[in-house]
């Protein structure tokens, strides 16, 4: 029987790159197998917060490529149910009565275990689990009802989650033998730890999908490092596109311990694979990033900038601190340019006389100058790179003056002759 698998957040803010990396696996291990990825919302109200939580979940989860099937669920729609199955749980003895609320009475003898498809064996005390509350005495379900009962309901095969949630199992597992449903395979994931050995938070960096959105981070590279935490397809090898990592990936393969995100190594993966795309795939992102992130620049220039940056820059959102003075002028520290006023002055009359104003013409011009004046290219270059751009890091100088064009060119130059 192909697998049925759910990704159930709660809707209580941004999504968390630990509980994206829970739907990636159950979305992987899904599309594998040819099974089923549901997405069941765990809520408990239908607040205004709630709301703009819940889409916030659902676009992060389109950002990322990680398609679900069918409509999502909503838990709260599924009140009436879950009070049906406690009141069964009631008349067949299995709960009881407590100041209004339906509570389920756990066994006092013996233990509760199941073969983790993670961990192996893991079993509980059933002397150590409390009979948890069913429903509260306004008539709500708990986390650890609704959430067996709507797995036994969706038909779901296999509960891939975090290790956070091992010790909710075992009293999930008496609910669902209680109701004599068959019970799911539990695979619990490890937690993504920073680099302290701490469970992931905000004291370690970005942790939502939309700040390494916001930053031009690719969702596919994101898609990739996030595979790569806990599960592994061999010792070497680290870049595996979405297609790859459904065609290889498997629940035996996940790891038993904690997973540390590594922010420079995702860093690393991004830039490999923002250089992979093809140059009209990178300009095209490029753009809809800067969009995305409402700069309103030239689009012409954004894209004929493209290519000068595309091995340059590890994420999108350094484009505009690399290469935004081709939208504006950008004043050059006067360290780079003091005592550079004679070589500037020169280097803006020699190339107002380069004639077609392109790359190849202003490289061979003032690689002339840098003769005649004789000084290293280094020595040449740099104030003049520093009077144009503004740095003394930029895309290359002959492509960059060309973009800017003769007349933007020589101005610029011109101004930082005067103040050098």
């Amino acid at each position: 029987m192909a697998p049925r698998v759910r990704f159930a957040p709660s809707p209580t803010g941004f999504l968390h790159i630990g509980g994206v990396r829970t739907a990636l696996f159950n979305w992987l291990f899904a599309r594998h197998e040819g099974g089923e990825f549901l997405l069941r919302v765990e809520n408990t109200d239908r607040s205004r917060e709630v709301e703009e939580s819940v889409e916030q979940i659902q676009e992060s989860l389109r950002w990322l490529g990680l398609d679900w099937d069918g409509e999502v669920a909503f838990q709260l729609d599924r009140l009436e149910r879950h009070q049906e199955v406690a009141r069964r749980l009631l008349e067949a003895g299995h709960a009881y009565e407590d100041e209004g609320a339906i509570r389920f009475r756990m066994p006092d003898e013996g233990k509760t275990g199941w073969e983790d498809v993670v961990r192996g064996h893991v079993e509980f005390p059933n002397e150590k689990l409390e009979d948890v509350v069913l429903l509260r005495s306004d008539g709500r379900p708990t986390y650890n009802f609704a959430s067996p009962v709507d797995d036994m309901d969706d038909g779901i095969t296999h509960v891939v989650r975090g290790e956070d949630h091992i010790a909710n199992t075992p009293k999930q597992i008496r609910v669902l033998e209680a109701l004599g449903a068959p019970l799911p395979a539990y695979a619990h994931l490890p937690n993504v730890l920073g680099a302290d050995g701490r469970k992931l938070s905000k004291r370690h960096g970005a942790v939502s999908v939309e700040e390494f959105r916001a930053r031009g981070y690719l969702p596919e590279a994101i898609v990739n490092y996030l595979a790569l935490l806990g599960w592994s397809l061999d010792a070497e090898t680290t870049v595996i596109p979405p297609e790859e990592l459904v065609r290889h990936f498997t629940l035996d393969r996940v790891g038993a311990s904690g997973a540390t995100f590594d922010y420079q190594k995702l860093e690393w993966l991004n830039g490999v694979y923002l250089r992979d795309l093809p140059p009209e795939e990178y300009a095209h992102r490029l753009v809809g990033y800067l969009r995305e992130q409402g700069f309103d620049g030239d689009e012409a220039t954004i894209r004929a900038a493209a290519p000068l940056c595309q091995e340059k820059i590890a994420t999108l959102g350094e484009f505009l601190a690399f290469a935004g003075f081709f939208f504006e002028r950008v004043e050059p520290d006067p360290a780079l340019v003091d005592g550079s006023a004679d070589l500037l002055a020169e280097a803006e009359q020699t190339l107002a006389a380069v004639e077609p104003f392109t790359a190849p013409e202003i490289e061979q011009a003032l690689r002339g100058l840098a003769e005649r004046l004789e000084l290293k290219p280094r020595r040449a270059f740099g104030p003049i790179r520093a009077a144009v751009t503004g740095s003394n890091v930029s895309p290359g100088l002959f492509e960059s003056l060309e973009l800017l064009g003769r007349e933007e060119s020589l101005a610029r130059l011109s101004a930082a002759s005067r103040s050098a």
